[in-house]
């Protein structure tokens, strides 16, 4: 589904991501873990287009798209929840959904029940404004709003980043449900290590730009992992 090779970026002189190479398939959980400021979130915005690789390949569903804007990728069917979730405040909830209509045609420009089959709150306040909502309920939006696009790939950075265990539960529960039920891929960049781990097909962890350890999901060491993680 998704190959990255050997992929550069800087922001000016400052280089962020080395040489880094991965991948990505269908029906499964990729999980990207490293400490704040290696590259995370920079990767999904490469992937996503919203910032460029200055060198190396990134290929989607056997496509080159490393000179693709961002809403083309889009509409190919990948979809990115950033962190801190940037749901518009001044709509309503179903408002914000709707935004993902800009990747469909127009015969596809509807909310599939589905989706509020696995956010049931989000039907209950579809009316409401998304800036008076919990920020796990807003963060249940932003997911929400990505899956109108139909993706193939979704992107999320940090997805449990502040928000409450039975929503972090929930949300763990619609990504098993996306890529067991749907085939979706999933790149998942998180900290929460155990919620990491009861998901991930395969892992990277990045450190300082690179891959510096890789490997199944059933294979991730909480002591190997957290080197990584802390200081």
């Amino acid at each position: 589904m998704l190959e990255i090779n050997n992929i550069d970026f800087s922001y000016g002189s400052s280089k962020i991501l080395f040489d880094l190479s991965m991948s990505a398939n269908s029906g499964s959980v990729t999980c990207i873990l490293g400490r704040n400021g290696v590259g995370k979130s920079t990767l999904l915005k490469t992937i996503m287009g919203i910032e460029s690789n200055s060198s190396g390949t990134i290929a989607f569903d056997n496509n080159e798209i490393s000179n693709l804007s961002t809403s083309y990728r889009a509409r190919m069917g990948i979809a990115y929840v950033p962190q801190g979730r940037e749901i518009f405040p001044l709509l309503t909830v179903e408002e914000n959904m709707k935004t993902g209509f800009a990747a469909l045609s127009r015969n596809q420009r509807v909310i599939k029940d589905e989706i509020y089959d696995l956010f049931p709150v989000l039907n209950e306040m579809k009316n409401r404004r998304g800036g008076d909502l919990s920020g796990g309920q807003q963060q249940q939006l932003a997911i929400a709003r990505a899956l109108v696009t139909r993706p193939k790939l979704l992107l999320l950075d940090e997805p449990t980043e502040g928000i409450q265990p039975s929503i972090i539960k929930h949300i763990g529960k619609v990504i098993k449900h996306l890529v067991q039920n749907d085939g979706i891929g999933v790149i998942l960049v998180e900290h929460n290590f155990d919620f990491a781990k009861d998901l991930a097909n395969s892992y990277y962890i990045i450190n300082r730009g690179r891959v510096a350890l890789t490997g199944n999901g059933n294979q991730m060491k909480k002591e190997e992992v957290y080197k990584y993680l802390t200081l």
